[in-house]
């Protein structure tokens, strides 16, 4: 059994990872209906939150129905990191995670996400702490390092643990490597067999298949999987790598009507949450995914993603739902 802290997880437990302008309420609440096991947040700016913008504020936004769930925060000042903690725990998550892994230029130039890679002492007392600061759990996601020759994440991880992270998240890349490449698990399973590790070590970065979550199971000897690219417009992507490892056979991808329908869902939850502006362009992220493999539809996904009208947005989906149910 998996636990972060006094949170059980069962075994091989699958993470929604945090990933901007997509981890949001309505694609969790599909992403937890599908399996994932821990979703997490958009990642929130401190700087952001203890200025009361209304971008970061709106990310704060948790349900019930979404537990466990992590909200997860990045930045390098201490004390704007503190007063986030306080902040971040009047909303009642369930883990508060910290970003030490964003690759992205902006973040990384202000010492914070991956940036603070360059700096391990830093990192190690921000976490630190924010562990003193709250009893929530407070685990890490970062990466393997600033470059191929900084890997110090064995050392790293084991120096977080012993300042009281619940758990670590690693992406099998640095951040020299950005998404580049392919992600390199043996540090990640380096840092899972240290024998003075006994926190939860989670598996990040490539796993978009099943067979490669039970890669990261069977070979590396993970405790769990953190998805990212590969859930986006899939949410049931989570249902299919939990039937390959419990059961060794692949689930039957959805139907064409069944992701018609819930890009539908997805867009009416997104303009609920966000209002129609923002609501239909961020959901137009998933499309390309929902409609994946399907060369007829091309036409039908072009006009998706280039209009602005919800209305219309609407009767585009009604247009792939009559045409499918004539073809299929």
């Amino acid at each position: 059994m998996v636990k972060i802290d006094n949170i059980e997880l069962g075994e091989f437990p699958l993470l929604l990872a945090p990933m901007e302008d997509v981890s949001d309420p309505p694609f969790r609440a599909l992403c937890k209906e599908q399996g994932a096991d821990v979703v997490y947040t958009e990642f929130i700016s401190s700087e952001g939150l203890i200025r009361n913008a209304a971008k970061s504020r709106i990310k704060l936004d948790i349900y019930e129905a979404e537990r466990p769930v992590g909200i997860q925060i990045f930045g390098a000042n201490l004390d704007s990191m503190l007063q986030s903690v306080d902040i971040v725990s009047k909303t009642n998550p369930d883990i508060i995670d910290i970003n030490f892994g964003c690759p992205v230029k902006k973040v990384v130039s202000k010492g914070a996400g991956a940036g603070i890679l360059k700096d391990i002492p830093h990192m190690v007392r921000l976490t630190k702490e924010m562990v003193k600061r709250t009893k929530i759990p407070i685990t890490v996601k970062t990466r393997l390092g600033w470059d191929e020759n900084t890997i110090k994440i064995v050392e790293v991880a084991e120096r977080l643990q012993d300042v009281g992270a619940k758990a670590i998240s690693i992406h099998g890349r640095t951040r020299s490597q950005m998404y580049k490449g392919t992600a390199d698990w043996k540090p990640i399973a380096q840092v899972k067999n240290n024998p003075r590790m006994y926190i939860p070590v989670f598996g990040n970065g490539d796993v978009d298949s099943p067979e490669k979550a039970a890669k990261m199971r069977d070979d590396f000897g993970l405790d769990g999987a953190m998805i990212g690219r590969a859930a986006i417009g899939n949410p049931w992507f989570f249902q299919q790598v939990k039937r390959f490892l419990n059961k060794g056979k692949s689930v039957e991808k959805p139907s064409l009507i069944e992701r018609t329908k819930t890009a539908r869902r997805h867009l009416e939850m997104a303009i609920s949450w966000k209002g129609p502006k923002l609501g239909v362009f961020e959901t137009r992220r998933h499309y390309s995914n929902y409609f994946k493999s399907i060369p007829d539809l091309k036409p039908f996904k072009q006009r998706l993603v280039r209009e602005d009208n919800p209305k219309k947005v609407f009767s585009i989906l009604s247009e792939i739902e009559n045409y499918l149910s004539v073809t299929v």
